[in-house]
């Protein structure tokens, strides 16, 4: 059975109170929004005005040297400044600051549709304090080379983002983290609407990112003995995504957003490989 009890090792963890001035005009529904910033000025503006309806959202920022924060404030978010500790533990401090148990994590490039909005709203609407359903999940749909993608994996992308935190929590791992829970997810009407970066360059670089930190974790773990899957994982992901997933559906950018997916794949395994060959004492 899966331990929901927050035990950090160097960090203490208080639940925080929301405070009468926390309040404003707007109309409120008893929720925490809790986001990760960093450097997201060009972001998080769209993001809060779709937010506007919880009553508590909180932003949780790592460092940022832009507007961020001001922008943060401007739409009654609580900020606390957290240095990075890796996208499951950041998760997981945010999580545990949040004025009520009941959650809603996303991301500074997310928007909520209207009809998610209204969806979680009916959901939680009226329910007793610990009544099932205790986790949600919903439908992501990623922008990419100016349009919403409508296949493969760039939709629906499912994720659980809200949850009562008695009940589920985010894992420990530095990327590709995810909600842990012995509760089954309910899913709810409405997408997640994804703006992942500005353009091609920027989503590469990204997911190169992305699987240079995975990797680091794996070999960390000892778990980097994958030297086939540098063949093959590729290959079955662009199998899975653009042929049984309909990716091919989307036309040119359907094919790309693939093809990046499967770089993601090849370059985690190729520097785990990398790791593992140049050994202690030499140059990574």
């Amino acid at each position: 059975r899966i331990s929901f009890i927050l035990k950090p090792t160097c960090h203490t963890f208080a639940k925080r109170v929301l405070m009468p001035e926390e309040s404003t005009s707007r109309e409120l529904f008893p929720l925490s929004i809790v986001i990760l910033t960093k450097n997201e000025e060009d972001h998080l503006q769209d993001c809060l005005e779709s937010c506007q309806w919880a009553e508590d959202i909180l932003v949780v920022d790592s460092g940022s040297r832009d507007r961020t924060v001001e922008i943060a404030r401007s739409f009654g978010a609580y900020v606390i400044h957290q240095g990075w500790m890796g996208f499951g533990p950041q998760r997981r401090f945010a999580v545990s600051q949040a004025a009520h148990d009941w959650v809603l994590c996303i991301d500074a490039d997310e928007r909520l549709s209207p009809e998610l909005s209204a969806s979680i709203q009916a959901a939680l609407s009226g329910r007793s304090s610990d009544a099932a359903p205790h986790v949600y999940e919903f439908a992501r749909k990623t922008w990419f080379l100016g349009r919403f993608l409508k296949h493969g994996d760039g939709y629906p992308d499912w994720q659980i983002r809200l949850f009562d935190r008695r009940h589920a929590v985010w894992n420990n791992e530095p990327v590709e983290e995810k909600v842990e829970t012995d509760k089954k997810a309910v899913r709810l009407k409405g997408d997640l609407l994804h703006y992942p970066s500005n353009n091609l360059s920027e989503f590469l670089q990204k997911k190169i990112r992305f699987a240079y930190l995975r990797a680091g974790y794996l070999h960390k773990i000892g778990d980097d003995h994958h030297g086939f899957k540098i063949f093959s994982s590729p290959l079955c992901r662009f199998l899975k995504f653009y042929f049984l997933k309909l990716g091919f559906l989307d036309g040119l950018p359907g094919f790309i957003h693939t093809a990046c997916g499967c770089i993601y794949t090849f370059m985690k395994y190729a520097r785990l490989v990398e790791i593992r060959l140049s050994g202690p004492g030499k140059k990574n």
